[in-house]
């Protein structure tokens, strides 16, 4: 059986409490931007969000897709702070320009959809 390095520091495994900071623009016609610091996710926090894309309602036996409340959850859980600075009413009334290039920084909780590929079958020889 091969043996695999066992990780000593766990400091590898746990989300950063330090935010990255990211520069948005706000406008296609401008060179104007705004700052934002984002956090890093952690692995409950994008099974969450994963969560908030499903509606349930079982009096009517209906399951709906709302990708409007899983933006709102991220901008919620992952917006440290911007400069200038927003509020989270003002995070959701943003222009859609800026809108978007502030979701092409944010975490992508499908992202993590992929498992490594030997992990169940080394899993199973065990």
């Amino acid at each position: 059986m091969e043996q695999k390095k066992i990780i000593t520091d766990k400091s590898k495994l746990l989300a950063r409490t330090e935010s990255t900071m990211h520069y948005v623009k706000i406008s296609p016609n401008e060179e104007e931007y705004m700052k934002v610091w984002i956090k890093e996710p952690t692995f409950f926090q994008l099974e969450q969000a994963q969560m908030k894309l499903f509606n349930v309602n079982m009096s009517q036996k209906d399951v709906s897709f709302d990708m409007t409340e899983v933006y709102r959850y991220l901008f919620e859980a992952f917006v440290e702070k911007t400069e200038p600075m927003l509020n989270a009413i003002d995070l959701l009334r943003l222009n859609a320009y800026a809108g978007n290039q502030l979701k092409a920084v944010l975490p992508d909780p499908f992202s993590m959809l992929e498992v490594d590929s030997d992990l169940k079958a080394n899993s199973e020889m065990q």
